[in-house]
């Protein structure tokens, strides 16, 4: 569970996300939403400690999280952040044994429950296949999906991602979330995205959070957030929902 009280941050002199209460469970499939400027990467650099408030407390299973050191941060909560850094000679399972740091540390020596995690984290994202071909040479799909194992490797019960379709095709985009709702389900672990896509969030979230000016203007499930009149104050323009066939939730579509 992660709580945040009082949270302001600032810039030139101004708030540029402002959050009086907010807590975010560690089991539920949460998506952040809200135009380009509204907060959502304030918010997720917060949730992953990479950057500190101005004003406030965020705290982790009750813990202030200033109080955990980064390895003990990194067994509760893993964060793949938006822009990946370069893997340039690594093959897919020496990308998903960096997950293993939290537990072994630099030279700690490696044991049997390192190696089936990082078979189990390949296996359960579909990438084993891959585990001897270089990262940077597969497409961006099963990149993805051998980050995703990676974040599994850790064995944090939570996971954090920013945007992580943003770079990925239509079809890889449905396939990544579907695989984070499918560990979501099968393994208990909490997921906590940004996204852009209204439809891709309402398909795979249990909960969304819509931010606007920095504020929380939403917070409720996905039924509840598609309301013409919502999602056209949220992204301020005429939003309309159509059905859609065979389903019984409709589609947002710019009029």
């Amino acid at each position: 569970m992660l709580e945040l009280n009082g949270i302001r941050v600032q810039r030139d002199g101004r708030d540029i996300l402002a959050l009086p209460e907010l807590s975010i469970s560690g089991h539920e499939f949460t998506v952040i939403l809200g135009h380009n400027g509204s907060g959502k990467s304030t918010l997720m650099n917060l949730l992953a400690r990479q950057m500190a408030p101005d004003a406030g407390e965020i705290r982790l299973n009750r813990r202030p999280m200033d109080a955990y050191s980064q390895r003990s941060l990194a067994r509760e909560i893993a964060y793949l952040p938006q822009h990946l850094p370069p893997v340039a000679g690594l093959n897919v399972r020496e990308l998903v044994a960096l997950g293993r740091y939290p537990w072994r540390g630099l030279f700690g020596r490696w044991r049997a429950t390192d190696a089936r995690a990082i078979d189990e984290a390949m296996a359960q994202t579909g990438v084993l296949e891959y585990a001897d071909h270089l990262t940077d040479q597969l497409s961006g799909g099963e990149r993805q999906r051998a980050w995703i194992a990676m974040l599994l490797a850790q064995q944090s019960p939570l996971l954090l991602l920013d945007e992580p379709t943003s770079a990925l095709d239509l079809s890889h985009q449905y396939e990544s979330m579907g695989l984070l709702r499918h560990l979501n389900q099968d393994t208990g672990r909490g997921v906590v995205a940004i996204l852009h896509d209204v439809n891709l969030a309402a398909r795979y979230a249990d909960r969304i959070l819509a931010l606007k000016g920095g504020e929380l203007v939403f917070d409720g499930t996905p039924d509840e957030m598609l309301t013409r009149d919502r999602l056209s104050q949220l992204y301020g323009i005429d939003i309309q929902l159509i059905p859609q066939p065979g389903k019984s939730r409709p589609v947002a579509v710019v009029a």
